[in-house]
């Protein structure tokens, strides 16, 4: 659950500025996530036009949850919030997680004037914050999402990889997504053509695949995720869209 919840994240992407022109502020986009045939959760991404530090801002929520029978086995209730600039920034994000007997409460302040993000533990309130230097293009878990539906189609086409640092929890990754081809996939509402798109970490001076992960997110200006399949050690995730509304252009489903 944990990691299905991140990797919608990462939609839920070079480095010039560009605006959120195709993200509606009151977005939200609903996930059902299921390991096999069990349904085993749901995420909700959420985005919100508002202001931070006097500064215009989008305010973007991710909630996961572990639902029935997998509740019972594995509890999971996390949070992700973060505060976006125009220009696609990650200005402050906070991880708030709890799943099972583990739990972690991170905010991550982002400076955008000498690279830096200064890491509170309000779980730990003893510990003092830590500032850590960060690349130019540093993205967090949310913002990532909106980062690479804000590219251009020129930027998206079969063959493109695009590579960024994505800041997690108390630590930097490098990764790169490849757009690998295009294809149909059936959700819940029809069939619609996506953009399949592979994700993988750098390992040393490789980027390997992680999980086995594969993305589809659909082939127009509204770029929403509609599938995300993971391999793991034991069975599969796959998260799903459940429901979406308030998009800005209307998404062509076949029936």
């Amino acid at each position: 659950m944990k990691n299905i919840f991140l990797l919608v994240g990462f939609f839920i992407f070079s480095l010039l500025p560009a605006q959120f022109d195709n993200i509606n502020a009151g977005e939200v986009i609903n996930f059902r996530i299921h390991y096999g045939f069990i349904t085993a959760g749901n995420a909700t991404l959420t985005t919100t036009k508002t202001s931070y530090k006097g500064q215009p801002a989008f305010y973007v929520r991710g909630v996961g949850k572990t639902s029935g029978a997998a509740k019972t086995f594995f509890k999971v209730e996390d949070t992700y919030e973060s505060y976006i600039s125009e220009n696609r920034e990650p200005l402050f994000y906070i991880r708030n997680v709890s799943e099972g007997s583990y739990t972690q409460n991170l905010q991550s302040i982002f400076n955008t004037n000498n690279n830096t993000v200064v890491l509170v533990d309000k779980k730990h309130t003893d510990r003092p914050a830590k500032t850590i230097k960060v690349p130019n293009d540093v993205q967090d878990i949310l913002s990532c999402f909106y980062y690479l539906r804000s590219q251009s189609a020129n930027n998206l086409k079969v063959g493109t990889v695009i590579k960024m640092s994505v800041w997690i929890d108390d630590e930097l990754f490098p990764f790169q997504l490849k757009v690998v081809g295009t294809e149909k996939i059936s959700t819940k509402f029809g069939k619609v053509n996506c953009l399949k798109i592979i994700p993988s970490v750098m390992s040393g001076r490789v980027f390997k695949e992680k999980e086995g992960v594969t993305m589809w997110v659909t082939n127009d200006q509204n770029r929403v995720p509609v599938l995300i399949k993971a391999e793991l050690a034991v069975g599969s995730l796959k998260a799903s869209i459940d429901g979406y509304s308030n998009v800005k252009y209307p998404i062509k489903f076949e029936k």
